[in-house]
């Protein structure tokens, strides 16, 4: 994949995650995937996503830079929403707040394979 197809193929996968297009999911993830160093496969990573939007019902990614050298994916997404309940350990309750999550990406054959993610925690601490 080029550069061009691979920034492509992500931004699809983004828009697959906001309109929660779960039956397309597997276009874009690897049946295998790991995410920070955790084998999931489709069915869990898919369950993770699903929790996530349970808990966070406005959950939206917002793609804010993105660079893409195959076969890997480097991407800060930016998020304003209101989780319910406790995110990430700390008691948020439904009040918005605004993070960042810095996320790499290895594609296999086409498809995410493996996932590398991080949560700026300290955003969020600071906004509670």
């Amino acid at each position: 994949m080029t550069k061009s197809d691979l920034s492509d193929r992500y931004r699809g996968y983004i828009a697959c995650l906001n309109k929660q297009d779960w039956p397309n999911l597997g276009r874009f993830v690897h049946d295998e995937v790991t995410h920070n160093g955790r084998k999931l496969g489709l069915s869990g990573y898919l369950e993770m996503l699903v929790r996530d939007f349970d808990e966070i019902p406005d959950l939206y990614f917002d793609i804010q830079l993105l660079v893409a050298d195959p076969p890997y994916v480097a991407s800060r997404l930016s998020f304003d929403c209101a989780p319910r309940g406790t995110f990430l350990g700390l008691d948020v309750s439904g009040k918005r707040i605004s993070f960042a999550e810095n996320v790499f990406y290895e594609f296999q054959r086409g498809k995410i394979g493996q996932v590398w993610s991080i949560i700026d925690k300290t955003a969020i601490e600071a906004q509670l």
